[in-house]
């Protein structure tokens, strides 16, 4: 996100001296991305950032796939995933490809053992249910229903809940996840037609600065394979940071939608991107305002992109037999539309109360083992008419 932000206490000019009350020196790190031309932030710890003590371990947690190559229309139901203690056991991918991969998780313990670092994706993580605060080396964001959570690669952190009852939406990104390019000028702020702005999003706060040694866990995805490391320091021991690279929130009920006289195509409600997909945001919002007017959208055909569609509340003005946690998957290449029934019956309505994240990718999803134990095995056929 192209943002400035600083926390803590920092040196006046960056790359010199910053030492601490004893007289050692900090130690900086550049926390950045695409080499040295992307994003970045510099981090000052009280330790080196380097030291590994052991590696303990590693283990595959690749999806495994059900179906590589399909065109079937599925509906998911995303809450007969079964909750379990570990955050990241919890953690059930459900559909995937080269660039993506996107699961829902219901964990009932907070993430305090140890420290997780995905070093292969941004990761978006949507707050269905539950409410508490991601603790990061960068700083603290406290979430609750509705917040999208973003966390750029590299980043360490750990997950505290206030109650057992959780569920989420997460995607693991291979590239980096931003806001529209559309809705930026050209220095990065986003402007005046823009669904949001900055004073919606939850910056990092209260930045904790831990100073102790000893032994520290921390699980590092990489390359598909979980490894396990013990550091000789507290990752959170950074006494102050600034730049342009960290995590963020931002409530999915500060999306300020986007109408017009007649039906809005699916763009109007984008809310993230990035070279390979787009995530998009449902809100209530008034129906079109054409004398004429159809609320509900056209049937249109997905030629180059897969979408999932995944409700958190509401009533789905399109769709039949939908409920909150349910995620349905039109692949490319077969054209979808409304629901039997729901075309003409939207005519004459004046608003909407949905709320619903969409995902679309435009290359192909995979259909994993996890998402085939959860499919109704037959939303392909609920177009026929009886």
């Amino acid at each position: 996100m192209p943002i400035y932000h600083s926390l803590g206490k920092i040196p006046q000019k960056r790359h010199t001296q910053f030492r601490k009350p004893d007289g050692e020196l900090y130690y900086e790190q550049l926390f950045g991305t695409i080499g040295f031309d992307g994003m970045s932030s510099l981090l000052y710890h009280v330790e080196r950032p380097t030291q590994v003590k052991r590696i303990v371990s590693k283990t595959d947690v690749s999806p495994k796939i059900f179906e590589e190559k399909t065109i079937t229309s599925r509906k998911l139901v995303g809450f007969k995933v079964a909750a379990e203690n570990d955050f990241l056991d919890a953690r059930k991918a459900l559909l995937t490809n080269s660039d993506v991969t996107i699961g829902v998780a219901a964990p009932r313990k907070s993430l305090t053992e140890y420290f997780y670092k995905n070093a292969d994706s941004d990761e978006m993580i949507f707050v269905h249910k539950g409410t508490g605060t991601l603790r990061t080396l960068v700083g603290n964001i406290p979430f609750e229903y509705g917040d999208y959570l973003i966390i750029p690669r590299g980043m360490i952190y750990q997950i505290e809940f206030d109650g057992e009852d959780n569920r989420l939406l997460y995607a693991e990104s291979n590239d980096p996840i931003y806001t529209p390019k559309r809705y930026r000028n050209h220095f990065g702020q986003l402007l005046e037609h823009s669904p949001f702005c900055e004073r919606d999003l939850k910056l990092p706060r209260d930045l904790e600065t831990h100073e102790e040694t000893g032994e520290f866990t921390i699980k590092i995805k990489k390359q598909g394979m979980l490894h396990e490391l013990v550091y000789a320091s507290h990752p959170f021991d950074v006494v102050g940071w600034d730049g342009y690279n960290f995590p963020y929130g931002f409530s999915i009920h500060n999306f300020e939608p986007i109408t017009g006289r007649v039906h809005q195509p699916p763009p109007v409600h984008q809310t993230f991107e990035t070279k390979s997909f787009v995530i998009c945001s449902f809100v209530p919002r008034l129906y079109d305002y054409h004398p004429l007017s159809i609320p509900a959208p056209y049937n249109h055909s997905n030629i180059d992109s897969d979408e999932m569609l995944y409700y958190v509340d509401g009533d789905f003005m399109s769709r039949t037999g939908i409920g909150p946690g349910y995620i349905s998957l039109h692949p490319g290449g077969i054209p979808h539309g409304p629901h039997p029934g729901t075309y003409e019956k939207s005519i004459g309505e004046e608003k909407t109360e949905e709320l619903a994240v969409m995902i679309d990718t435009f290359r192909p999803l995979q259909i994993t083992e996890e998402a085939a134990k959860i499919d109704d095995g037959k939303y392909y056929k609920s177009w026929l008419e009886n």
